[in-house]
This record gives structure tokens, C-alpha cells and sequence, in this order.
């Protein structure tokens, strides 16, 4: 019954809210009463780093990229370090962000941060890469380790600026 007076009283307005409530007790009224004193303030929303694995490329090294514009486009300009793993075997580590349905995935994107949302890209170019297994790999919410041939991405239509081709998972 409370709740639909108060229901009642929110769709009339906060004057028809002081006359239902006027009979119960002041205690119910009371935000204060309900709430502790003092609450913890909340948590703060932190994503740590994945930490550094050794023979596994960084996602620091990953992000010596600067954006350059020509003409009427932003074109990828690299660090040396990532232009010497172009077309090299690599491993790399990440999360798992598919592209497909299913609980078995052959091209998916490999992301730094854990993906919060189905329809947002957890980071920029560089936070990414697109993968192309060798056989369907098992979607998890675990980071995993792939090995593959890197290919560094100068002028790619989407927008990306890495791919894995003929990866595998590995065991760390």
C-alpha cells in the first residue's frame, strides 16, 4: 500500500506527497534514517595492466605509434621497435573480443583491457589487433597468450593498425 501512495504522490507532485505522508511516523520519512551516517565512499573503477610476460610483446611497445595526417586522412606512423616485429613470429597477450557468435572463435580482436561492452572498442588502434587463427580458438573472459606472424598495418581501411595471422593459443 505504501508504495503505491507513493507512487500515487510522485505522479501528483511533491504537495500531494507532504499530505499522504502526514500521518506515518517521522522515521519512515527520513532519508537518514535509512542510510548509515557516514558511507564508504564507492570504489574506484581501476583496470590494471596486464602484467609484463617475458618473450611476449608488450602492449606499451604496441602504442609507439603517433597518428599523422596526410591530405585528408590519419596514417599510423611507427616506432622502429614495432616496424622490426613486421612479419615476424610473435607472441602476444590479451583479452578476447569476438566478432562472431559462438563459443569458438577464428577472427576475432585481441584487446589490452578487459571489453566492458559489447558495442564499444575497449581502447584506440593501438590497444588492438585483429587476429586470424589457424583453428577456431575458445572464447573466455581470461586473458590469453597467441602466438602468430605480426603484420604491422600502414594504410588499413578500418582503421587498424595491427594483425595476427596463423595464430594459435599457447600455454604460458
Amino acid at each position: 500500500m505504501r508504495l503505491f501512495i507513493w507512487f500515487f504522490a510522485l505522479l501528483l507532485g511533491s504537495q500531494t506527497a507532504v499530505w499522504a505522508f502526514k500521518g506515518m511516523p517521522e522515521k519512515e520519512l527520513s532519508r537518514d534514517a535509512r542510510a548509515p551516517a557516514e558511507a564508504p565512499p564507492p570504489a574506484p573503477m581501476v583496470m590494471k595492466p596486464l602484467p609484463e610476460l617475458k618473450g611476449v610483446v608488450s602492449w606499451r611497445t604496441l602504442a609507439e605509434v603517433t597518428p599523422v595526417r596526410q591530405r585528408d586522412k590519419f596514417v599510423p606512423q611507427f616506432s622502429s621497435s614495432i616496424v622490426a616485429l613486421d612479419k615476424k613470429e610473435v607472441r602476444l597477450q590479451g583479452f578476447m573480443m569476438p566478432l562472431d557468435m559462438g563459443d569458438r572463435q577464428k577472427r576475432f580482436l585481441l584487446v589490452a583491457m578487459p571489453p566492458t561492452c559489447a558495442f564499444c572498442l575497449p581502447g584506440g588502434p593501438d590497444q588492438l589487433v585483429e587476429v586470424q587463427a589457424k583453428v577456431p580458438i575458445k572464447y573466455g573472459f581470461e586473458p590469453i597468450v597467441l602466438s602468430g606472424r605480426f603484420v604491422v598495418l600502414r594504410d588499413d581501411p578500418m582503421g587498424l593498425y595491427y594483425r595476427l595471422t596463423d595464430a594459435v593459443a599457447i600455454t604460458q
